[in-house]
């Protein structure tokens, strides 16, 4: 099937956990998808696990790129990217990416605006480099003109509320959350259209990312 949740605009949710790992192109690189509008270029969301020693063939990102390391370690000409690593890779980038020990990565295609060329990489594991809360703390990752990535560390307990005039996708890394009351364990994902406030909260403690300004109107897929 080419399309999976194609329409930014309609709520989906997606327990990554559950899906079976699907074979990719690459030998022992296979892929769990979220979100897909097509083929091999395509719109997707979606998590890729690489076996120890696996690579993946050069080839350039079109639509940009975005992905967070949460096992492993992610290595491609920039260099190492242990779980952890948050990588913004603009539109236009290219790499030959591959691991040694093995990892798995969250990961987005297509989904840049194209005048988007920056390069951005963040060492979520930096306890510094987080802004304490009230309900926890937060790391922003990307704040541009088109989107907004970042990280949320919820406390056992806590709640807030998300308001994105257009919207949001929410991917639990960690812990357990629930969006608007649905339940969302780790590694799943979420996305919730429209400009109606959200509810993130967590009874037990969770790390998502939360990504919003990007689905009322995202770049043009390849066909």
């Amino acid at each position: 099937m080419d399309k999976i949740n194609e329409d930014p605009n309609r709520p989906a949710t997606m327990h990554a956990a559950a899906l079976p790992w699907e074979p990719s192109p690459a030998p022992g690189v296979e892929r769990r998808r979220l979100e897909r509008t097509g083929g091999e270029r395509a719109r997707v969301t979606s998590l890729v696990r690489y076996a120890p020693g696996s690579r993946f063939p050069e080839h350039t990102h079109g639509g940009g790129e975005e992905f967070l390391v949460l096992e492993g370690v992610f290595t491609d000409g920039t260099g190492d990217h242990p779980a952890g690593t948050y990588v913004r890779n603009g539109v236009g980038t290219a790499h030959s990416p591959g691991t040694d020990p093995g990892c798995v990565i969250f990961v987005k295609l297509w989904w840049m605006h194209p005048e988007e060329a920056e390069s951005v990489r963040v060492d979520t594991t930096d306890i510094a480099a987080w802004t304490p809360t009230p309900w926890g703390a937060s790391l922003d990752l990307h704040r541009g003109d088109h989107d907004h990535s970042r990280l949320l560390r919820l406390d056992p307990g806590a709640s807030l509320t998300l308001e994105e005039a257009r919207g949001l996708e929410a991917f639990v890394t960690h812990g357990h959350a629930t969006v608007d009351g649905g339940a969302l364990d780790p590694w799943s994902w979420h996305r919730a259209p429209g400009a109606a406030p959200k509810t993130l909260s967590s009874r037990e403690g969770a790390t998502v990312y939360v990504k919003s300004g990007h689905l009322e109107s995202p770049p043009e897929a390849p066909a």
